[in-house]
């Protein structure tokens, strides 16, 4: 089992992001987190089995139909505390 926090940035906001990841998430069987930052990024907390961590990232590289994704920061974390995946504000 791995925990990865996630920045993902380009356009984002305002476009489902956020929602989509949370269906993403689930069917893989990953819990954790997804929220808005102030600087336009989204923030996401990712746990679960290695391969289905990095097909979730690989998948947060194309994102949803309008979002455009220029970059993807990831570092090591804890497990979340909450079960399941949820949508943060």
């Amino acid at each position: 089992m791995r925990a990865k926090r996630v920045v993902i940035a380009g356009r984002v906001q305002g476009v489902g992001y956020r929602d989509w990841m949370v269906v993403q998430a689930r069917s893989l069987g990953v819990v954790g987190w997804v929220r808005n930052r102030a600087d336009g990024a989204v923030e996401a907390l990712v746990y679960g089995e290695l391969d289905a961590v990095e097909e979730l990232l690989r998948a947060c590289r194309r994102g949803p139909r309008m979002a455009s994704v220029t970059k993807i920061e990831e570092d090591w974390a804890e497990p979340p505390i909450e079960p399941g995946f949820i949508r943060r504000a």
